[in-house]
């Protein structure tokens, strides 16, 4: 009897840009973390453009012949990254002041999507991966509410930082489970 592979986000071959995606928040991230003195602005339009091609990623997926199961959370996933990233990228004055609060709304959207993920996916072994994973975002997403543009901007540079880091590892490691598993004859 065949094992049956469900997961949420389900499975396609363009798991692999998936992945692409992640290594870029992850270098995204780093960059920022380690040159926070370039500027605010120069931060939200990066991040920005990193959302549009996010955006642009999900809704890929889930327009293909073989969408994936869960491709109505893609889509939403993909219009709000759209709509933040180019929000983020249309001005820079408008950027610098809303970034925390769209990072906040980006980021509790995905915490209640991994929190989904994790109870839709209960039968897996490493299911509570993606509860944990859901909770961390919801708290950076309400870190970034806390933590105003106006209030304090180091904070907001280094919660940007950790949370594009974070969230880098995040969607890489979900690439992987996006990836279709062969059949057994065909290993």
């Amino acid at each position: 009897m065949k094992a049956l592979s469900l997961n949420f986000w389900g499975q396609s071959k363009y798991w692999w840009i998936v992945l692409v995606v992640g290594i870029l928040f992850v270098i995204g991230g780093f960059c920022y973390w380690f040159y926070p003195e370039r500027g605010f602005a120069i931060a939200s339009q990066i991040f920005g453009w990193l959302l549009v091609l996010v955006g642009i990623v999900q809704l890929c997926v889930s327009a293909g012949i073989n969408r994936p199961r869960g491709w109505g959370w893609w889509i939403a996933g993909g219009v709000i990254d759209l709509f933040v990233g180019f929000c983020l990228v249309r001005s820079v004055i408008l950027s610098e002041i809303v970034f925390p609060y769209f990072l906040a709304i980006v980021f509790i959207f995905w915490g209640i999507a991994s929190i989904i993920a994790s109870v839709s996916s209960r039968q897996r072994r490493y299911w509570w991966l993606y509860l944990l994973n859901g909770i961390f975002l919801m708290i950076i997403g309400f870190f970034f509410l806390e933590a105003n543009y106006w209030q304090n901007e180091w904070m907001v540079s280094f919660l940007t930082a950790l949370a594009f880091i974070y969230w880098g590892f995040t969607i890489a490691m979900a690439s992987y489970d996006m990836k279709p598993t062969l059949p057994e004859g065909e290993r």
